[in-house]
């Protein structure tokens, strides 16, 4: 008997172990896209980068940036600062056209605590804006100075991905970045998940092609 469950140990669980997260890897290793084809920032303003090939996390800063500087340090410490390495990641923020000043300000507080050279940040019309946010539809809305602290994750082909059954808000389009707790126990998992998803396909990709 004792031979037995010494035998269950160190050749059946690990096998169990195995199909179990195998299963997971199966039914959680890709995040759901919510919303197909939005419209590509290279289009707005003055853009000089594209969604395509990339993955974005995208923000509205407004008008006021002196109320949006916190969810950008807090964006820069959670998220960025943990992703910015990997070469096909980037940050990209529309701002209303006429607050470039602002923009260098923060760009320059940012600096400080990390290598800015993947934070984007595209100056456009009031309209331009607009139109380009309506094109994620989704139930979040801009205030009064074109901006929101949500942010939201468009991968390769610019599709919008989140959550379709989150525990606390159903479909999940964006992340709160004046959360901490969100962008810790949410979006950086969310970001891990599609990260891992397009390593997996390029993996596959490169063993198809050695066949």
């Amino acid at each position: 008997m004792k031979k037995f469950v010494v035998l269950t140990v160190l050749f059946i669980l690990p096998i169990v172990a195995y199909l179990f997260f195998a299963s997971g890897v199966n039914n959680f290793g890709k995040l759901p896209i919510l919303t197909n084809g939005v419209d590509d920032v290279a289009h707005i303003g003055t853009a000089k980068v594209s969604f395509k090939d990339k993955i974005t996390v995208v923000g509205f800063l407004g008008k006021n940036l002196d109320n949006k500087a916190g969810n950008a340090f807090n964006l820069n410490q959670k998220i960025y600062k943990r992703f910015y390495k990997f070469k096909d990641f980037q940050f990209v923020m529309l701002v209303p056209k006429g607050t470039e000043d602002m923009v260098a300000s923060l760009e320059s507080e940012l600096g400080h605590l990390v290598d800015m050279k993947k934070w984007n940040f595209v100056f456009a019309d009031d309209a331009q804006i607009t139109d380009f946010f309506a094109s994620l539809k989704t139930d979040i809305s801009l205030d009064e100075n074109l901006g929101t602290p949500y942010v939201f994750i468009i991968d390769k082909d610019l599709n919008l991905r989140g959550r379709e059954n989150d525990e606390d808000d159903g479909t999940k389009y964006g992340f709160d970045s004046t959360s901490v707790a969100e962008l810790n126990n949410k979006m950086e998992d969310d970001i891990k998940i599609i990260l891992a998803e397009y390593r997996l396909a390029l993996k596959k990709n490169n063993a198809d092609r050695a066949k």
